[in-house]
């Protein structure tokens, strides 16, 4: 099974005076021990990347000042009520080449061919809804948003303005307008064209959709 990468982010407003920590889980049976490092960037955010195969995983940050704290842009949210707390959950999805359908039809017989002659035609299908998650800055619930607006395809949110996109963040309300989208079109546009290597490149750049 195919895994993918996944960059975890916690802002620096929740991070606070920490200056490291781990990013614990169920991907690592919440054991200290094998801990994913955090490492803090240039803004004072804390950032750990690992590959995780599809599925649902709850995860939290171990900070170094003791604290546990959650992940402000997690797809979802479960309580535990042994310990009345609150889990992450993050919604792996596994990557799925899109897929082009063939029908052969019978070309109509001509009066002087007796002979029975096949042809092929591509049968065009509607477009695919895509996986906006694979946008950098773009979680599960900001793509949901988004999707509810028509905007379900990388081409289609290539062509959407910065200004179209912020107004849906806003409209959202408070827990999603602190994001900002000014690079989701470009990356988008790298997307919808095939060019991974090219958008991979450009999201190690990047800090939650937004350049370091």
């Amino acid at each position: 099974m195919s895994s993918k990468k996944i960059d975890f982010l916690l802002p620096a407003e929740v991070a606070a005076g920490a200056t490291s920590g781990i990013l614990l889980g169920e991907f690592n049976n919440w054991d200290s021990n094998n801990g994913v490092a955090l490492k803090k960037q240039k803004d004072g955010s804390l950032k750990a990347s690992l590959s995780l195969q599809s599925g649902s995983y709850e995860y939290r940050y171990l900070l170094n000042d003791g604290r546990w704290v959650n992940d402000t842009q997690a797809s979802n949210y479960t309580y535990i009520s042994q310990f009345e707390i609150e889990n992450c959950v993050i919604e792996v999805v596994a990557e799925e080449a899109p897929k082009a359908v063939a029908v052969a039809k019978e070309a109509p017989k001509a009066k002087a061919v007796k002979a029975k002659v096949a042809v092929v035609e591509v049968v065009a299908e509607a477009p695919k809804a895509d996986d906006l998650t694979k946008i950098e800055g773009i979680g599960k619930k900001i793509a949901e948003l988004i999707v509810a607006e028509g905007i379900t395809t990388f081409e289609a949110l290539s062509k959407t303005s910065v200004k179209t996109l912020q107004d849906i963040l806003d409209k959202a309300g408070k827990r999603f307008n602190i994001h900002n989208p000014a690079t989701w079109a470009k990356q988008a546009k790298l997307a919808a064209a095939g060019s991974w290597d090219k958008l991979q490149k450009l999201q190690d750049e990047l800090i939650a959709g937004k350049a370091k």
